[in-house]
């Protein structure tokens, strides 16, 4: 440990997108900031081993699927198709470490200070920071924020190895089409990347203890979802227990239950995307007294103070939908009130997208939510069958669907199904954020032909007069 800490305004425990945005955002506002992260390049989660590679990798798996099953329709013959999954792979690291060199970047240009080592966080405010070669150096923040992320969720009777039980990292790094994925989790995760290898060629299985896929969606959305992967060729079996699994040298056996039925999968690969849980790597929270939730999380008010003085959380660490862009948005905040400003989270028009294909994008509240609180209110849907620029991408899969108030027709909800979807809702949001009716979008002129007119059209069909359908 150096012999005086070194006093900075804020010191960020984290560089993934929400500590590097917190970073950045500190050091515009004229605050001294220090970046703790122990990996070898900034971005975290999301930028190395998370939302960037897999993007990569659902790109290259989308255009290799269209080229061998719809290419033709558009009179592009090709011969002899092969898949180079090394170049692949190759890609999406050159992507990823294009986006690691642009976060860099921004700390130079911004004067922020990347302490390259593990922290932790100790009473008073202290950061200790342990460099690779076990070099110590302490950092007295005025304020720190904590931005240490999660780690996914693993069964106890199935650790992961990387090699054949993998999490999202060593999903992500195969290096052969597997004959057999078996996918445990059907959310976001287990749905894109086991959509990356079926689209490569392996066969995927999908097992999901709750009623649907996509838990917690709008019904619409899980149902029309379920039905075109499905038809894409994922096998989804959900209301399945996973009971025990085993490896046995190249093989992974996973035991099964769906009601009275037991079944055992025999598999090369298996995927383990049952979810996330609170990263607090050098955060004592007992000694440290940070109160904590029921997962581990660290607790929070809407301007991300802890309950200690002068500590801030952010990220997955504090639990909540774990969204990078949230992340970046509750960054922004612990950094503005940090230097003063009155800024505070509100999380009521948080997107959400899953990349699959079609995509899906969600804002707001689901149909059942709504119904379930007894406010009146609209439905209103509109099929990208009866889209003009869908029909000539080829992509007519899916809907937009609006949820709204009954009497003021306030938009309560947002689900798109379909192409362009995590494009799309952005209006959406910024409409929702401004508390806008689906009057106001049924009457704001859309471009034609965009995809953009099915939101145009499914406002109009809240209100019972959609012109296409």
């Amino acid at each position: 440990m150096s012999v005086t800490p070194q006093p900075v305004d804020v010191v960020v425990i984290g560089g993934g997108p929400g500590g590097y945005v917190a970073a950045i955002r500190a050091a515009q506002l004229g605050l001294s900031t220090v970046c703790v992260e122990m990996d070898r390049t900034l971005g975290g989660t999301c930028v190395n081993v998370g939302c960037i590679p897999s993007k990569a990798l659902l790109q290259s798996s989308e255009h290799f699927e269209f080229t061998r099953l719809h290419a033709a329709e558009h009179g592009i013959i090709v011969g002899d198709l092969t898949l180079d999954l090394a170049r692949i792979m190759q890609r999406k690291d050159d992507v990823v470490g294009a986006n690691t060199k642009g976060v860099e970047f921004l700390f130079k240009k911004n004067k922020v200070t990347w302490a390259k080592g593990a922290g932790r966080l100790l009473p008073g405010n202290l950061v200790e920071v342990t460099a690779a070669d076990g070099t110590k150096t302490t950092y007295q923040g005025r304020s720190v924020i904590v931005a240490t992320g999660s780690v996914p969720s693993g069964l106890p009777f199935l650790p992961f190895d990387e090699e054949r039980v993998l999490s999202n990292v060593g999903a992500l790094k195969i290096a052969e089409v597997p004959k057999h994925l078996i996918v445990i989790g059907g959310g976001a995760i287990g749905l894109e990347l086991g959509s990356v290898w079926r689209r490569l060629g392996a066969k995927v299985t999908v097992i999901e203890f709750m009623p649907t896929i996509l838990r917690d969606s709008d019904e619409d959305v899980t149902k029309e979802t379920d039905r075109v992967l499905r038809k894409q060729g994922l096998a989804i079996h959900t209301g399945t227990t996973v009971v025990s699994g085993r490896r046995s040298g190249d093989r992974v056996f996973i035991d099964v239950e769906q009601g009275s039925a037991k079944l055992t999968l025999d598999g090369d690969y298996v995927l383990v995307s049952i979810g996330r849980k609170p990263a607090l790597h050098g955060i004592d929270a007992s000694a440290l007294g940070l109160a904590t939730g029921p997962r581990g999380e660290i607790l929070v008010d809407a301007q991300m103070r802890t309950n200690v003085p002068n500590v801030y959380a952010i990220g997955d660490v504090v639990g909540g939908k774990l969204l990078a862009h949230k992340a970046e948005e509750e960054g922004v905040v612990a950094a503005e009130v940090i230097a003063g400003r009155p800024a505070r989270m509100h999380y009521h028009n948080m997107p959400s997208v899953v990349y699959t294909w079609p995509e899906v994008a969600t804002c707001g509240l689901a149909e059942h939510e709504v119904k379930a609180s007894g406010r009146p209110y609209k439905a209103g849907k509109f099929p990208f069958s009866a889209n003009g620029r869908a029909r000539t991408m080829g992509e007519a899969s899916g809907f937009v669907k609006f949820v709204s108030d009954a009497a003021t027709g306030e938009v309560l909800g947002c689900h798109i199904v379909g192409p362009g979807a995590s494009e799309l809702i952005a209006s959406i949001v910024l409409a929702m954020e401004f508390r806008a009716t689906v009057d106001d979008i049924g009457e704001t002129v859309h471009a034609h032909p965009t995809l953009s007119e099915a939101v145009k059209e499914a406002a109009l069909a809240a209100l019972g007069r959609a012109i296409h359908s």
